[in-house]
């Protein structure tokens, strides 16, 4: 949690935790306590926050913005649709067709653990595609496929209705989930990413962004777990 706020690294945070140091509403805290914003976390007494140069956004990409900085092209980016005081960057991408949640923040080492397979964080996707999907096409799809050389491996897939399907990936590849269908003999008419580990929000509109609460920083860095 403290590393999280702003304050030093993990380890660092554990050794504090481990030290007697950090209190959580007064109480002394333990390893893998569980938080809310609502929360008072203090080291030696002194309240603790977010470190105020660190910026976390979620945003809504809707289709047809490039998720990049900028753009030679000068196509829109998804830097351009989230008001930020400082530079901040996408967490991996969505293709430009695709459309979903997004991270952006210049929190790198943050970044680098969303986008590790090792940090356990999922990303799930709905996938629509041209025609009815068939037992062969979910057999392969849960086998893995491997397409130029890589092994494309979806963690779960599941059918919504006959032209669309639930996959949830742990691997960040590119265009790992298109490259899979179409390696299938069908091909994805809709993609959109509806969750990054525990974050979901329905009710973010596309083209709208907001900030990313404590708490749910804190459940993203926990592997997207849920803290309560």
């Amino acid at each position: 949690m403290l590393a999280v706020r702003g304050y030093g690294s993990r380890r660092t945070a554990e050794g504090l935790i481990e030290a007697g140091r950090v209190t959580v509403n007064g109480e002394v805290a333990r390893l893998g306590c569980r938080v809310i914003d609502a929360d008072s976390v203090c080291v030696d007494g002194a309240p603790v926050g977010i470190a105020e140069s660190l910026e976390y956004k979620l945003l809504n990409k809707p289709t047809g913005v490039v998720s990049t900085a900028s753009d030679p092209h000068g196509r829109k980016t998804v830097v351009d649709l989230v008001p930020s005081v400082s530079r901040i960057y996408p967490v991996g991408r969505l293709d430009a067709e695709s459309e979903g949640l997004l991270i952006l923040t210049n929190d790198g080492p943050f970044a680098d653990y969303l986008m590790h397979p090792r940090g356990g964080v999922e990303k799930e996707y709905l996938v629509a595609i041209d025609r009815r999907v068939t037992p062969q096409l979910l057999g392969a799809l849960r086998r893995g496929i491997e397409v130029d050389g890589d092994l494309l491996v979806a963690k779960r897939v599941g059918q919504l209705s006959s032209q669309t399907l639930r996959i949830v990936l742990k691997q960040g590849k590119n265009r790992q989930i298109r490259r899979m269908v179409t390696a299938c003999g069908f091909e994805v008419t809709r993609l959109v990413r509806t969750r990054i580990g525990s974050l979901a929000d329905p009710s973010l509109a596309p083209g709208q962004s907001r900030d990313i609460s404590t708490a749910e920083l804190i459940a993203l860095r926990s592997g997207g777990r849920s803290i309560r």
